[in-house]
């Protein structure tokens, strides 16, 4: 059950908040400033690139890998094709993954893990070293993978911990690393400043900096002292509550901070929800809308229990854009569908003015959402 009053209770909320989710989101600034600090003194400034690579090939364990991936293609606007590696295996503790064939020596692969202790990643690191695949790791010092790295003049960068730290390795997987809400910050910004480096995306540390300005800024305005009708990441929980979110972007990267909301918002608050991109997510999404009408409407009984009696599927859109309306923009038609089958609408947009303080708005806000739902939804009476 969401306990919404909690939302306006900031020493409530920091009682409820036992793994400390909203400090990892709120120090997400932070967090870019270390991870660039390191990237630096790891020599990532002083990459002489020969060109340009094929394309860039993503591994890691758990969701945040796919989240750089999918960021890294956004913000390099398809320069460079960038594919994530999916594992296989029984358990995700027993992940191996697998170069593609064509694989070789114009691409990079960029390989991302907090511990560095998976064995799959090793072994893909000598994969990549049969093939002449250059390799490049964000994770943790002396770990099994920096070391594999290294050993085939690869870079390894290190994984900036939420101590302000670099993560140590040893650390086994566990709670940690699912409550560590920072790390996407943590694994991106070292890839960041390496692909400015190669020519692959726009990313100088001055725009390093400003985006962790604008994570800085995002906190301000979504912090657990921030009244509900101010903080728009308490809005958009409270809205979200008792709903199924169908999350319709428009644009590379609202797309990307669509599907890392998605995943987001099952990681942490145990919520689903369906995410798609504009104008195809009207037809996707249309007969679920209109099946959801017509259950709302079947189940219109004055005399019903409405307390104990669900009305059936709720839904909600979350309209992700980047900008305010554009020319071209499927915004309206998203609205009109919504007021034609009286699904409620919420909005997300920004005024940032480049691509990487625009992702920042758009992720921060979502995962302050996310933990605000996960926070109010854990204390029981």
């Amino acid at each position: 059950m969401f306990d919404e009053s909690l939302l306006e209770d900031a020493d409530a909320l920091a009682r409820a908040d036992v793994h400390e989710l909203l400090r990892g989101v709120a120090g997400a600034g932070a967090r870019v400033r270390t991870a660039l600090r390191l990237a630096e003194e790891a020599g990532v400034a002083g990459l002489q690139p020969d060109g340009e690579p094929r394309a860039v090939l993503v591994a890691g364990s758990g969701p945040e890998a796919a989240a750089v991936a999918d960021l890294l293609s956004a913000l390099g606007s398809g320069s460079c094709p960038v594919q994530l590696l999916h594992p296989t295996g029984p358990t995700p503790q027993q992940s191996r993954w697998t170069l593609p064939g064509w694989a070789g020596s114009l691409d990079l692969l960029l390989l991302v893990s907090p511990l560095g202790t998976e064995q799959g990643l090793t072994d893909l690191v000598e994969q990549a070293y049969r093939r002449g695949c250059t390799a490049a790791a964000v994770t943790a010092p002396k770990a099994p993978l920096a070391e594999a790295v290294a050993q085939v003049r690869g870079m390894a960068l290190p994984f900036a911990g939420p101590d302000g730290n670099e993560r140590a390795t040893g650390t086994r997987f566990d709670a940690e690393q699912i409550t560590d809400t920072g790390a996407l910050w943590a694994l991106l910004t070292p890839l960041l400043a390496l692909t400015d480096r190669i020519g692959l995306l726009d990313a100088p540390p001055a725009a390093l900096h400003a985006m962790a300005d604008t994570l800085d800024s995002v906190a301000a305005r979504c912090g657990p002292a921030v009244a509900t009708y101010t903080n728009p990441a308490k809005t958009l929980a409270a809205e979200l509550d008792g709903s199924l979110p169908l999350l319709w972007s428009q644009g590379r990267i609202a797309a990307a901070g669509a599907r890392r909301f998605t995943t987001v918002l099952a990681a942490r608050a145990g919520r689903p929800a369906l995410n798609a991109e504009l104008p195809a997510a009207l037809t996707a999404h249309g007969p679920l809308q209109a099946s959801a009408h017509v259950l709302a409407v079947e189940s219109d009984d004055f005399f019903r229990d409405r307390v104990e009696n669900s009305d059936g599927l709720r839904l909600r859109i979350v309209l992700f854009q980047e900008a305010a309306d554009q020319p071209g923009s499927a915004a309206p038609a998203a609205r009109a569908q919504a007021y034609a089958h009286d699904t409620p609408l919420s909005e997300i947009s920004t005024t940032a003015e480049t691509p990487l303080d625009t992702a920042a708005e758009l992720l921060a806000l979502t995962d302050f959402a996310a933990v605000y739902l996960a926070v109010a939804s854990t204390e029981r009476t």
